[in-house]
């Protein structure tokens, strides 16, 4: 079959374009305020702890951590089990155990008044809510990246924490990533099942706008904010030592 006769098919250009502009349009205000937090611990030179609830959520806390023109100070709380690294299957189990966000969050130890941010997009499951509530015990100051929509499952839904709380509850401030149930967005004639998921997209573009609105805010402050500088081109690894030596000690996955 000849493909280049096909006509180009765009709707999930036009899905990633709506759901990015409608982040824009309506969540400005909490991308803001988070920014402002973060702009305050990079001015306080705290760490800014990233975590991903499971899944593929968990790519979102890579994007921020050790990336060429993303912030140094970022703690990537990471965790191979509950990431889409671990075998798929066994990441599910783990991602809805009881007690095993709280683990993982014990173990980096967050300090009281720091930054953390949570992203996943359901926000119901036992090792985001368990996550949230050990950071809150510490006494951070709690970003959510999440859906609305989502949240809005029934509270005996079988993924849900037993304390029935949705991320939304627990946070600071709350990001809406407008996620769908089911986060697959293109429908194709003949087959019944959704393609395209569309949470990634959206979660990258909210992880870039925070990291832009800080260091506006920073460089408005007179701060020079610390920014990797991708260590395959020329100089790299030179400029980023700096870096390194900074936060080599803090930065347990450094």
């Amino acid at each position: 079959m000849d493909f280049s006769s096909l006509k180009s098919d765009t709707r999930f250009l036009e899905k990633v374009v709506e759901f990015c502009e409608r982040v824009e349009r309506e969540q400005i205000d909490n991308i803001m305020a988070a920014a402002e937090l973060m702009a305050n611990a990079v001015a306080k030179d705290e760490l800014i702890h990233v975590y991903g609830g499971g899944g593929h959520t968990c790519l979102c806390m890579a994007e921020m951590f050790f990336r060429a023109g993303g912030l140094a100070c970022i703690n990537a709380i990471m965790d191979i089990g509950i990431s889409p690294f671990n075998q798929s299957l066994k990441y599910l189990e783990l991602e809805r155990t009881v007690n095993y966000g709280r683990s993982i969050v014990r173990y980096y130890a967050p300090k009281k008044d720091e930054v953390f941010i949570i992203f996943h997009n359901i926000g119901i499951n036992a090792a985001t809510i368990d996550a949230a509530l050990e950071a809150k015990a510490c006494g951070v100051k709690l970003i959510a990246v999440s859906s609305r929509e989502w949240q809005s499952l029934p509270s005996d839904h079988p993924i849900r924490h037993p304390s029935k709380k949705n991320l939304f509850d627990l946070a600071d401030i709350c990001i809406d990533d407008y996620d769908p149930i089911g986060d697959a967005v293109i429908t194709m004639e003949g087959l019944d099942t959704p393609i395209c998921p569309i949470s990634g997209i959206v979660d990258f573009y909210i992880v870039h706008r925070l990291e832009m609105e800080t260091v506006r805010k920073l460089i408005a402050r007179g701060i020079d904010p610390p920014i990797w500088r991708s260590a395959n081109a020329p100089k790299g690894d030179e400029y980023n030592a700096q870096y390194v030596k900074r936060y080599f000690s803090r930065i347990k996955n450094l």
